[in-house]
């Protein structure tokens, strides 16, 4: 790890209903100088009490739970962390990957195993809190790779992105570029202070959007759905001290 990487240090919350499967993964995030246990439960709901307080970085979350399992869980998230399932079920692979996870354990989990899954988490909250800063004046733009070839990117072209699998579709005011890339990984890079990820298929421009309201976003002729959860963030991100009022 170069001196840069050095300091991370990632808060992560382990939610198992198994309390064996919950002791074997903490034994494995104190072998990993890169990770603290923040907490550790038994349920979703109280797993809720620890994301309320707004320090988590990475959710080891089980499927199969009580009450409420680890996807519905997912999909009640406004704006969750970093998501590693740990389960014993592979048949929910595909689901889980289209929630946009980082990664999927299947139970038993060798140790190499989890810290090649937690590297993948370090490796992407660091590219997310470098994409957090402000681009600098004379770095407006980026390269993407295209078929064979790798295209410049103007920040200030891009209308908005759509995830379709493991591509992502970038729509610019010139025409549409499609990249093998996770929509994560873009996501982590475009800087937070320009761009908005607007549902789970969708990252806009701030500065493109044309009109709004509770349920979709104009950008130019497209029309772009706001997701149920983001709604409040969306509103307030896009709106923010811009809103006149009587």
């Amino acid at each position: 790890m170069n001196n840069e990487n050095a300091n991370v240090l990632i808060n992560c919350l382990i939610v198992d209903d198994e309390p064996m499967a919950r002791k074997g993964l903490e034994e494995y995030v104190s072998e990993v100088e890169f990770l603290h246990l923040a907490g550790k439960c038994e349920n979703a709901l109280k797993a809720s009490e620890y994301l309320n307080k707004g320090n988590i970085d990475l959710l080891l979350l089980d499927i199969q739970m009580p009450k409420i399992s680890g996807i519905d869980f997912l999909k009640t998230l406004r704006n969750p962390p970093m998501i590693i399932f740990t389960t014993a079920y592979s048949e929910y692979a595909v689901e889980g990957y289209s929630l946009d996870i980082l990664d999927y354990l299947l139970k038993p989990i060798p140790f190499d195993r989890f810290l090649k899954s937690v590297q993948k988490a370090r490796d992407f909250f660091i590219l997310k809190q470098k994409a957090q800063q402000i681009v600098p004046a004379n770095q407006d733009y980026f390269f993407i790779r295209c078929d064979s070839k790798f295209e410049k990117v103007l920040y200030n072209e891009i209308l908005y992105v759509e995830a379709m699998q493991n591509y992502c579709i970038i729509y610019t005011v010139s025409g549409k570029m499609i990249s093998y890339i996770t929509f994560s990984g873009l996501e982590s890079q475009l800087p937070a202070t320009q761009f908005i990820k607007v549902h789970k298929s969708f990252l806009v421009s701030i500065d493109k959007v044309k009109s709004l309201d509770a349920n979709e976003i104009t950008i130019g002729p497209s029309r772009i759905p706001i997701g149920r959860t983001l709604k409040d963030e969306v509103m307030k991100k896009i709106m923010e001290n811009k809103l006149f009022k009587r």
